[in-house]
């Protein structure tokens, strides 16, 4: 039987059927109200504070405050999320009805808009008033394709109350639709996306933060790295001076594009740090929907990219808490006070890995077993350039 449908219509279709079928649309995804308040108490919950710098567009329906549609402008908002004290690390733990039980939910505590960048900057700073000098760091966060804006704000949320960290956490949520079919849309948003993340990143280097560190994610890894390349050389090197580190998590780019941009860039102090999956189901779509080219966050070739000058986290025999095998990252979490000390104090080199053998890769729980209050054992190579690294990853 001849097709009416020519071939790569029906490769798209086939792909966004698997896609269906591995991600879900499920009915459950927190699309309106996810932000109802709730003021109930919960003995052992925490809360945190989160500040949000958003194109997408203001969503006039009850306690959603953000659409996955674009906006003209830069929008401005913070909220106040609270992670019960039953939470498991690596999970997002929501709410089966609104708004939520703070005892066994994140649930929303408070949440308003900011009128302007000048009003974010103001409580920016506010903020970062109440940590002593030298420890003023920002957190930003730039998340992935197929994410709805509450998706967005719980996980981040969730990354930093696992990390036990005290930066002040930013998120960076872009116009995503939060749907599978919209690829290309989410495509061309973060594309869209690219001047109000420059404005972001200037206005938190100009900061009273003693630094900034970036976890970007999927999709979201494409906007950074097209943002870093379109600024300024005098603008990149006045924001990497206080840029911690830049970790780009399950990097949904091309990997030919990803290496022209290192290229372009050319040497950096700092090294990216790439958390890769061979077994990412949905960079394995990303790259049937993209001509068969690899993505980065599922690049088999670790010891190529640490030659590029990055520090690479194999994750692929970790267990994924997703069917995607998408969200890794979020796992990492946890252990982030010691991966940090590793980059610090030079541990990662090409003839010194974690588990103390003189090749490339190393067992983070090896290290993780002498350091922190866990004696589990990750499945995880870490994987670095030829040469005593310094603290994370940089402009």
């Amino acid at each position: 039987m001849v097709s009416i449908f020519p071939l790569p219509t029906i490769r798209a279709l086939i792909v966004l059927t698997l896609s269906a079928v591995l991600l879900g649309a499920c009915s459950g995804r927190p699309e309106i109200g996810a932000l109802a308040l709730n003021s109930a108490p919960a003995e052992g919950a925490k809360a945190h504070d989160i500040f949000i710098v958003a194109t997408r567009a203001r969503d006039e329906r009850p306690d959603t405050y953000f659409s996955g549609e674009r906006s003209d402008e830069i929008n401005y908002a913070e909220a106040r999320i609270s992670v019960p004290p039953v939470h498991k690390p690596g999970v997002i733990e929501w709410p089966a009805s609104l708004p939520g039980n703070p005892e066994a939910d994140f649930v929303a505590r408070s949440a308003a808009y900011l009128p302007s960048a000048n009003a974010f900057k103001t409580r920016l700073n506010q903020e970062l008033a109440t940590r002593p000098r030298g420890k003023r760091e920002v957190f930003l966060f730039i998340h992935g394709y197929n994410t709805l804006f509450a998706e967005s704000l719980y996980r981040l949320t969730q990354f930093v109350h696992d990390a036990n960290s005290d930066a002040v956490p930013v998120l960076f949520s872009w116009a995503s639709r939060g749907k599978l079919r919209d690829y290309l849309y989410d495509l061309n948003s973060a594309a869209i996306a690219r001047d109000a993340l420059e404005k972001t990143l200037t206005d938190l280097a100009q900061s009273d933060a003693d630094e900034i560190s970036i976890l970007a994610h999927s999709m979201g890894n494409y906007l950074l790295m097209e943002t870093i390349r379109q600024m300024p050389p005098s603008l990149r090197q006045k924001i990497q001076k206080k840029v911690h580190y830049v970790v780009l998590a399950a990097p949904d780019i091309d990997i030919d594009l990803f290496k022209s941009h290192l290229r372009r860039l050319g040497h950096f102090q700092k090294p990216f740090v790439v958390i890769v999956s061979t077994d990412d189901r949905a960079l394995r779509l990303s790259r049937a929907l993209s001509g068969g080219v690899d993505r980065l966050g599922a690049y088999s070739d670790d010891e190529e990219l640490a030659k590029l000058g990055a520090i690479v986290i194999d994750v692929t025999d970790l267990e994924a808490g997703d069917s995607a095998h998408h969200s890794k990252f979020a796992m990492l979490a946890e252990f982030a006070p010691e991966l940090q000390s590793a980059f610090a104090n030079g541990s990662l080199t090409s003839e010194s890995s974690l588990d103390g053998t003189r090749t490339f890769g190393g067992d983070l729980g090896s290290f993780v077993g002498t350091t922190a209050q866990t004696a589990l054992t990750l499945p995880i190579r870490i994987i670095a350039a030829p040469v005593v690294l310094a603290t994370g990853g940089s402009l």
